[in-house]
């Protein structure tokens, strides 16, 4: 059974679907979670109460993945070129767990500001 979230950022909002990796599973059991978010370039990250190592990690990663950043222990979500990219690429500060995927268009995200609040939940089914 494939697990669903919904991201609210002010008057954003995104599904999202998350894989079956031991780090979605960790969120999975973490939620919900809120935050404030901070930005860099086309992506939003901000800390949660999650801690897992590498896995599988992806130096680059495609529009639209939620990562997980191992060394700052933040949720990530792409969705353009990062201050790191180089060309059309997405790459984050460092590698990261990509374990989900936005359901639709993660463009909507660049409204976003720095210090917005973010609540991250399961899905209603």
């Amino acid at each position: 059974m494939s697990k669903k979230i919904t991201i609210r950022v002010g008057n954003v909002k995104a599904d999202a679907e998350l894989d079956d990796s031991e780090t979605a599973q960790e969120i999975w059991k973490a939620l919900p979670l809120e935050s404030n978010v901070n930005t860099w370039g086309d992506e939003i990250y901000f800390p949660i109460p999650v801690k897992v190592g590498s896995e599988n990690a992806k130096a680059v990663v495609s529009e639209g993945c939620l990562g997980y950043w191992p060394p700052g222990a933040a949720f990530c979500i792409f969705f353009g070129p990062t201050p790191m990219s180089q060309g059309n690429e997405i790459r984050p500060a460092s590698p990261v767990n990509v374990f989900g995927k936005i359901m639709g268009d993660s463009k909507i995200f660049k409204k976003t500001t720095s210090g917005a609040k973010i609540t991250v939940e399961k899905a209603e089914k």
